[in-house]
């Protein structure tokens, strides 16, 4: 096996995601020495696989809706779909057709230096002179063999994402199921398609390809869909779903999967679900033990890493994004990186807090929501009081007729009289959130938003609606 240079630097950077670029590049601006690595592509799942791409899908999907709803509001329309553009529109304007050149430039211009390959954490090693005075050692495996050991005077810091995580159902890991990254590339749609997963990633992906024609069954093992989230929402959510022709099947466990080579059978224990295609969205996992956290002290078996409120590991091992259970969210991993590039920088700030996280699915309708559900407030044992108010029955709901359905549902903590959490389901949920997340974070008192003047004929109006019924 070849060895490459090695040397010391002041930062390495594991994982060149979201947070890990801007950690990088931060921290190379600021005047520290700092090499990025990463296996896969520099920008991580976001542009590539995730929020971007779909998000590109979901506007393309949704256009096909607002036009077949023509007739019912303002004349005739004809309207039919060609994947082919959407297609082309994620390759050319959304991933650089899975390229990331721009991306590794756009690192390497602040002063940072990019390493592809395998990082394994190595702890450290007495027979390496540079070792005495770093924090850690990683050793970068490329494609080719070629090693590169770094040792980090200042820290090294974990952004490596995570995993599309495949269940252990049988016969599956035999089939040549999809995942979201398949999904995402596809140029040509199958004419059915059934998906493993009713969470955010399998109902976005559902509602796309069934506007565009597919024959789409969801099938979800809890008893409705978006589990994570409010009841209220996964029910109207499937509702509406089904309203327009898609198959949802909750509280349906998966027992075995086939594939005879043209068709895939989903065995549901007591039915069958078939079709020509199947996409697994049931979460996504780490993979700890390949980056080999035991030489830092952590269990190689634990399913996330540990982290505190200025996202240490440990002394000098900081991480980032969703490894560390805080969010799946692009926002999220940008929101730790600047305190974790305060923290190495030695630089004063507030820590990390996750009471008002945000969190949109961008189905149609959109469903927002923002810290605690009823559930979790009440599992704390806050004192509980909700208030809902059905958006399709507001000013703006009326106005806007089909398309209109959704909700809103605050959760208060009595004893204090401030919002701990809400969700706005809707044609803007993901817009009305706004709001209720600075209510959340501010702990604005709600005596203060009843008191508040919303702007007529707006969905968020219906936020005042929703505080009446707390009352």
């Amino acid at each position: 096996m070849a060895a490459g240079p090695a040397g010391q630097v002041d930062v390495v950077v594991i994982g060149m995601g979201p947070g890990g670029e801007h950690v990088a590049s931060g921290l190379a601006e600021a005047g520290l020495s700092v090499v990025g690595v990463d296996r896969r592509l520099v920008g991580g799942e976001c542009p590539y696989y995730g929020c971007v791409p779909t998000k590109m899908m979901v506007r393309a999907a949704g256009l096909l809706a607002e036009a077949g709803r023509v007739p019912e509001l303002a004349g005739e329309s004809t309207v039919r779909g060609d994947w082919s553009l959407v297609a082309k529109r994620v390759r050319e304007q959304a991933t650089d057709d899975w390229d990331d050149e721009v991306a590794v430039r756009r690192f390497t211009d602040t002063g940072g230096t990019f390493l592809r390959g395998e990082a394994t954490l190595t702890g450290a090693d007495a027979e390496d002179p540079l070792a005495g005075s770093s924090v850690g050692t990683v050793l970068v495996t490329g494609s080719d063999g070629t090693e590169h050991r770094l040792s980090a005077r200042k820290g090294i810091v974990i952004n490596t994402g995570t995993e599309p995580a495949v269940p252990p159902i049988p016969g599956l890991a035999d089939t040549p199921y999809w995942t979201n990254r398949d999904a995402v590339q596809l140029t040509e749609l199958p004419r059915s398609l059934a998906i493993l997963g009713g969470g955010a990633i399998g109902v976005e992906f559902a509602q796309v390809f069934a506007r565009f024609g597919v024959e789409v069954t969801v099938i979800e093992a809890q008893p409705r869909l978006l589990a994570l989230e409010e009841p209220e929402a996964g029910e109207l959510l499937a509702k509406v779903l089904e309203a327009e022709g898609l198959t949802v099947r909750v509280g349906a466990r998966a027992t075995g999967v086939s594939h005879d080579g043209t068709t895939f059978t989903v065995d549901l224990g007591g039915g069958t679900v078939t079709a020509e295609k199947l996409l697994v969205a049931t979460g996504r996992r780490t993979e700890l033990a390949k980056l080999g956290v035991g030489a830092i002290g952590v269990d190689e078996k634990a399913r996330l890493l540990e982290v505190d409120e200025r996202l240490r590991v440990t002394e000098g091992v900081w991480a980032v994004g969703d490894i560390t259970g805080k969010g799946a969210f692009t926002h999220t991993s940008m929101y730790q990186a600047d305190i974790v590039i305060a923290d190495v920088l030695g630089r004063d700030g507030p820590p990390a807090d996750y009471r008002a996280m945000p969190r949109v699915t961008f189905t149609e309708p959109e469903v927002g929501a923002v810290g605690l559900t009823e559930a979790q407030a009440r599992e704390r044992g806050l004192s509980v009081r909700t208030g809902s108010t059905d958006l399709a029955s507001s000013s703006r709901g009326w106005i806007h007729a089909v398309g209109n359905e959704g909700l809103i549902k605050l959760v208060e903590d009595a004893d204090r009289g401030v919002l701990v959490g809400a969700t706005a389901v809707g044609p803007a949920g993901g817009e009305i959130l706004g709001a209720l997340a600075v209510a959340v974070h501010g702990e604005v008192p709600v005596s203060r938003l009843t008191s508040m003047i919303y702007a007529y004929p707006t969905f968020h109006r219906a936020i005042s609606s929703a505080l009446a019924d707390l009352s």
